[in-house]
Order: structure tokens, then C-alpha cells, then sequence
């Protein structure tokens, strides 16, 4: 099969398209033939090594699996042995290693149905970055209708989702975003733009009942200015500014160790896999009220050039790999 290899960690230099035997499935676990797979943070942060807390998972010198990426939509085509709720043909997506290749395999119990009005491309979107914003917004900042919802990094993949799951819980929606990135913004359903470039300062952001953070790195100090007296700061993932060791990891741990000693509630997000988690998006999905905000579409071989751009933070939404 064809699959996306890396050699070593670093940037996209390191990766290259070449044949890979083809993995068999063991208990519990079913082989799906990919037909899209989308990038992430995740695999950036496997990309490159980062935080170094990672590698004794992923492997302290060089990755253990050589094949990268998560996210992916297709097709099941084999079995593994105690595997009764799928069968072969059914289209399914979900997150697992080694993703992005022609072949995949994956947990039975962690991929999910795609309904028929549900292209397998926009359903590649959703395992981890829509996954990681329904949890933001459900768990972690527990949002209701009538609040005041910021959303820093509103133009990347997890916030895309972010605005418009929150803008369907009924909230009003503020996305810090570059200019360039305001329109999508607002077509996901946030109700007002703040350029990070033009305005720095969150005291000029106005105060808010909730604030996720998906991109911003400053101090949590900083970013309590835009909240009300009573809000809710949310950290999501790993990026921002920090040492070598944890880099954005630090400030969700400062977030949990804090907590408990200031007026505001802080909290984090790290995405947990789960299909009924997919289940709720694909339903969302196929109803019309959740979109899949691709920027673009490539094929398998521009994954070089895709996780340039997810790093570079010049995508707008999400990126879809074709298979």
C-alpha cells in the first residue's frame, strides 16, 4: 500500500510517500480502506517531536510507527476476529495511527457510521478536531444559550468547529481570527470579528461568560481580562508558548492547578476518542447544521505540503487529503 512515511522527527522534509506492507487486523479491530484523511495538531505534534513529553509514547529518537496521521474516512474491507457490529463495505471514520496511508487499521469500537448524505471527505474532518471542539464546548466550558463565547484562533480547524458548535447551543459568538480568515469566521456563525493584529489587548475584546483558547499562548493572567467576573477559561490542546518539555501543556496544567484559587473557572481540553462523540457530529453533519470548513483538497502525495501549511497556520479551516 501507499502510505505517508516519516524518518525522524523535524518538518515536513521528513515525510515521504512510499510502499508499506499492508496491516492486518488483530481482536477487536477492523481494516479500513481510506478514501480521505485529514491533518491536525496531533500529527503535527508527532511531525515534529513535540512536546517532548510525547516521545516516550511515540518513541524517544524516532517514531515507533513510521506511517503518520489520524483522522480518516473509508471503507471497511476486513475483520478482525470478535468483530460483529461491522461488516465489510461499511463506511466508517475515525481516529487512529498510521492514518494516512491506503490502508488503515482501527479499534471497531472507535470508528463510527457515515450516514449516505455525508461525504467520506467531510467526514475525515470531524475525528479529532470537531471531536476535540464538541468536548470544549459541552464538557469543558458548558456552554448555554445566551452567553458570550470568545473563541481565540476561530479560523483554524479545532475553532472553525468550536464557532459553530457553539453558535448552535445557542451562544453569541466572538472569533479572534486574522482578517483574512474573518469571513469564514462569520459564516460559521460568529456574530462578530476581532482582528488579533489590530486589536492585541483582550481588555479591548469586551468581557465574556466563556473564552476558549485554541491558539493564542499568552498567560492565563492575560487572557482572564476578557472574561466576566464569573467566567470560564478554556485551554484546548498542546500548542502555545512554553518550554521545550510541555510547551502549550504548561498552561493546562497551570489552568488545573489554579482553579481551585481564583474567582474564575479554568479548565482544558485534551481530545479523548470516542464514537459516540462522532455519532453526535455526524448527526449534526448529515442534518445540515454542522459544516466541514475545507479550505482546500489535496491527495495523499501533497501531505508534505499540507502539514507545511497546517504548520504555518496558513489554512483556513481544515485541510482533506484524498486517498
Amino acid at each position: 500500500m501507499r502510505a505517508v512515511v516519516q524518518r525522524g522527527y523535524g518538518g515536513p522534509e521528513r515525510l515521504s510517500v512510499e510502499q508499506r506492507p499492508a496491516p492486518i487486523p488483530g481482536r477487536g479491530q477492523v481494516r479500513v480502506r481510506v478514501e480521505a484523511v485529514s491533518p491536525d495538531s496531533g500529527t503535527l505534534h508527532i511531525l515534529t517531536g513535540e512536546p517532548r513529553v510525547l516521545r516516550p509514547f511515540v518513541g524517544q529518537r524516532t517514531p515507533r510507527q513510521p506511517v503518520i496521521g489520524l483522522a480518516f474516512a473509508g471503507v471497511v474491507e476486513q475483520l478482525g476476529d470478535g468483530v460483529d457490529e461491522w461488516a465489510i463495505g461499511d463506511r466508517v471514520t475515525g481516529a487512529a495511527p498510521a492514518a494516512f496511508a491506503e490502508l488503515v487499521v482501527a479499534r471497531a469500537d472507535r470508528v463510527a457510521r457515515i450516514p449516505d448524505g455525508v461525504s467520506s471527505g467531510d467526514a475525515a474532518t470531524l475525528p479529532v478536531s470537531a471531536s476535540t471542539a464538541l468536548q470544549a464546548v459541552r464538557d469543558a466550558a458548558r456552554i448555554e444559550a445566551g452567553q458570550r463565547v470568545l473563541v481565540i484562533g476561530a479560523g483554524g480547524g479545532v475553532g472553525s468547529f468550536l464557532v459553530q458548535l457553539a453558535a448552535l447551543r445557542g451562544a453569541h459568538v466572538t472569533a479572534v481570527v486574522s482578517a483574512a480568515k474573518s469571513p469564514l469566521a462569520r459564516e460559521l456563525g460568529a456574530e462578530r470579528t476581532i482582528d488579533y493584529r489590530a486589536t492585541p489587548d483582550p481588555v479591548q475584546w469586551g468581557a465574556h461568560d466563556v473564552v476558549i483558547d485554541t491558539a493564542d499562548g499568552r498567560p492565563l493572567s492575560v487572557l482572564r481580562r476578557a472574561l466576566t467576573p464569573s467566567g470560564t477559561l478554556v485551554i484546548v490542546g498542546a500548542d502555545g508558548a512554553g518550554g521545550p518539555l510541555l510547551d502549550g501543556l504548561e498552561r493546562q496544567l497551570l489552568a488545573t492547578v489554579l482553579n481551585p484559587w481564583v474567582r474564575h473557572r479554568l479548565t482544558s481540553v485534551v481530545q479523548r476518542e470516542n464514537a459516540p462523540d462522532l455519532r453526535v457530529l455526524l448527526d449534526e453533519m448529515e442534518g445540515g447544521r454542522l459544516r466541514a470548513p475545507i479550505d482546500r483538497v489535496l491527495t495523499l502525495e501533497d501531505a508534505p505540503e499540507a502539514l507545511r501549511l497546517q504548520a504555518e497556520r496558513a489554512v483556513a479551516g481544515k485541510l482533506v487529503l484524498t486517498v
